[in-house]
């Protein structure tokens, strides 16, 4: 059994303690001819995954809509139907942002069931993007009635949070950052979507929220937290379409061909790409576009399609000349100087064209890239000057990465850094192994 998180988060907002919702249950059955004694026992057990029988499941909706005034259903309570998770854009948007709150409370109290979810696929999978390019929108999206009025210096808070913890993943990465910023979504930012706020109010909000879900969700797959991350990025389309934003929306849809990519759904990782370019439209930034067009470009060349990846190069590369700095929005600026070459380099190594993707990935190494993105382009090179046989160049590449990836706690770089150990210790060359002794120390502290 898993714990029941959406009826958790409930009974926490509702402030009924568990013998307190006990005696209401009772209360309600015998309105209904019921004779029912149930104690905080019964309670906790439901709470960690039990199957109230009978009428109880409608009673604690009943019981829980009339403290909190409002609709509350099985779904919402978590009883719904059995091991069929509710996607988040089948949930109205209230209800949906009680069940992304649940999801932020049990995340920020360390639940560790949650690191264990599986990624859902098929369907499940695909469901999300196609309702953020569909009908219907949100046709309004104020809320009264309850919690505090946000205003303009709520979302710009939100937004300032973002920032502030995109850059801690930067420098620290995903393991470290992601306790941080879920127990700010739990404190700081589930308040404010509860709170009282007009239709412009509003959509700033939800985009503000989409903005730092969307980080959550990247620490989440930087932890190897997949099922997980993928929640998130569901939850950050769904604030995406409320909000309007469709660049928005763009950008989590690329976060998700990242995921696919990582997870070896090639096909999936290429319709997701065209999905985002396709209802993007005027919406897409040139440098979302240029890194949509290169994760494409990768995906093909997974695939054995050569011509096709070479096309989306050409893509990348022509999107990636448009870029004008300062006139993207905060969520792009992970696009940055030399990114392109480094998806291209991947893509061509993929091909077999080691020259080609040799070149790109010197580019990239020379460009511009804060701490994470400089680790993961000298992994790049180091691997391609390895296998081209220049074992001076690719031991002193490694040597360096090593040293830059000094103090980040992530499983996706240490990943990398494994790669290009074994690729150090199939070379055979004389100092390879002290580089790959140097790698092995790192991957020797635990996170």
């Amino acid at each position: 059994m898993l714990p029941n998180t959406q009826l958790d988060a409930l009974l926490d907002e509702a402030g009924m303690s568990h013998a307190g919702l006990a005696v209401r249950v009772n209360h309600a059955g015998a309105a209904r001819g019921l004779a029912l004694r149930y104690e905080h026992t019964a309670v906790a057990r439901w709470l960690k995954g039990q199957r109230p029988r009978g009428q109880v499941p409608d009673l604690l909706c009943e019981v829980l809509a009339a403290r909190l005034r409002r609709t509350v259903t099985l779904d919402d309570i978590g009883l719904g139907v059995p091991g069929e998770p509710v996607p988040a854009h089948a949930t109205p948007l209230r209800g949906f942002v009680e069940r992304a709150a649940a999801l932020w409370r049990s995340d920020a109290q360390h639940r560790p069931h949650l690191l264990g979810y599986a990624p859902v696929a098929g369907t499940p999978a695909v469901l999300p993007v196609w309702e953020w390019e569909n009908p219907p929108e949100d046709a309004d999206v104020s809320r009264s009635g309850g919690g505090c009025g946000v205003g303009r210096a709520d979302t710009e808070t939100l937004r300032a949070a973002r920032t502030h913890y995109e850059q801690m993943y930067r420098k620290a990465g995903g393991v470290a950052t992601r306790a941080r910023i879920v127990r700010f979504l739990d404190s700081g930012t589930a308040p404010l979507l509860r709170g009282t706020y007009g239709d412009a109010t509003g959509r700033e909000l939800l985009r503000a929220t989409g903005g730092l879900v969307a980080i959550a969700g990247i620490c989440a797959y930087d932890s190897d937290a997949q099922g997980l991350a993928q929640r998130y990025f569901h939850q950050a389309l769904r604030l995406a379409k409320a909000s309007g934003d469709r660049a928005l929306g763009a950008y989590v849809v690329a976060l998700l061909v990242n995921q696919a990519l990582f997870m070896g759904e090639h096909r999936q990782a290429v319709a997701f790409a065209e999905a985002a370019l396709r209802t993007a439209g005027r919406a897409l930034t040139p440098a979302l576009g240029s890194d949509l067009h290169a994760m494409q470009a990768k995906a093909y060349a997974c695939l054995g399609d050569g011509g096709s990846a070479l096309a989306c190069i050409g893509r990348a590369e022509a999107a990636a000349g448009r870029i004008r700095p300062g006139s993207e929005p905060d969520e792009t600026g992970y696009v940055q100087p030399g990114l392109v070459h480094v998806q291209v380099a991947e893509a061509l190594l993929t091909l077999g064209d080691l020259p080609a993707a040799r070149s790109h990935a010197v580019a990239a190494a020379g460009a511009p890239a804060h701490d994470r993105g400089r680790v993961h382009r000298l992994a790049t090179l180091a691997r391609i000057e390895l296998r081209q046989g220049d074992a001076d160049r690719g031991v002193a590449t490694a040597e360096e990465m090593a040293f830059q990836a000094r103090g980040m706690e992530s499983r996706r770089l240490r990943d990398r850094l494994r790669g290009v150990r074994d690729d150090l210790l199939e070379s055979r060359f004389g100092r390879a192994g002290e580089a790959a002794a140097l790698i092995d120390g790192a991957l020797r502290v635990p996170l």
